[in-house]
């Protein structure tokens, strides 16, 4: 059930929300028409079939949770079904990340947040794309490789640790990113931390989604921050999530919109 702030801010997105006719830029009128709101025609019934059998799991993990609105380390024991059933990304939503990925023609993309996997495979769909994905707890780890396994995805690398050590590693000697979906650490903190050390790695051409950007009032301050930063030139307020563009020629520029 949504809490009095999601349910508030809601209604402050709806507000806001706009359509195509009051978008003036031509790049953010060809994502809004090409993959906000237009009709998927994407055929992924496996990866669905597997979200179900995911939700009716009934294997017990051990589940380390170092975000979420939890303060250090919480332990605690879930089956994968309760885990598919609150975490997984929707599949509208699931359907527009791969989108979002063919349009900006991605290549090299960070995950945080593995979760199951599903996303993950969703976007490995771009078979000339690499996703490099970040995965906390061992046990949840273990469960989406098995996933991988399963699917066959072999452009996928999952990095399994504390995403505070694990990212800084990573970034120390990586090639430049193309796309970023932040989906791990639900709190103010470390939202800001994980951008600024990602922009280090980022192209003008490069997108970032930041999930669950209304999920709580610290979540929104760390989203309303980011969006405003100086290396940020576009954004847009999906509610479930933000995009940010990084491409100076847009000019500052943000849109409330929601996905179709």
């Amino acid at each position: 059930m949504p809490t009095f702030h999601q349910a508030t801010s809601f209604v402050r997105h709806w507000l806001y929300e706009v359509d195509d006719h009051s978008i003036h830029s031509p790049y953010f009128y060809d994502l809004y028409t090409k993959v906000v709101s237009r009709k998927h025609t994407h055929d992924l019934p496996v990866m669905e079939d597997l979200r179900r059998e995911l939700e009716h799991n009934k294997t017990v993990l051990n589940v380390e949770d170092l975000g979420s609105g939890t303060h250090g380390k919480k332990q605690s024991r879930r089956t994968m079904g309760e885990i598919a059933r609150t975490s997984l990304s929707p599949y509208r939503l699931a359907l527009f990340y791969l989108d979002l990925i063919n349009f900006s023609n991605a290549k090299r993309i960070v995950e945080l947040g593995t979760s199951l996997g599903l996303t993950t495979l969703y976007l490995a769909q771009k078979t000339d794309a690499q996703v490099i994905t970040f995965e906390g707890c061992h046990d949840i780890a273990n469960a989406a490789l098995t996933n991988f396994e399963w699917a066959g995805k072999q452009n996928i690398k999952l990095i399994e640790g504390n995403l505070d050590q694990t990212l800084h590693r990573f970034l120390e000697p990586t090639d430049k990113i193309d796309f970023v979906l932040m989906d791990a650490n639900h709190r103010y903190v470390p939202t800001l931390e994980y951008y600024r050390l990602l922009t280090r790695r980022l192209k003008s051409t490069s997108l970032m989604v930041i999930d669950d950007i209304h999920r709580s009032e610290e979540m929104e301050k760390a989203w309303e921050e980011i969006r405003t930063d100086t290396l940020v030139y576009g954004s847009i307020d999906l509610y479930r999530c933000g995009v940010l563009c990084f491409d100076p020629a847009l000019n500052k520029q943000h849109y409330v919109w929601s996905l179709k």
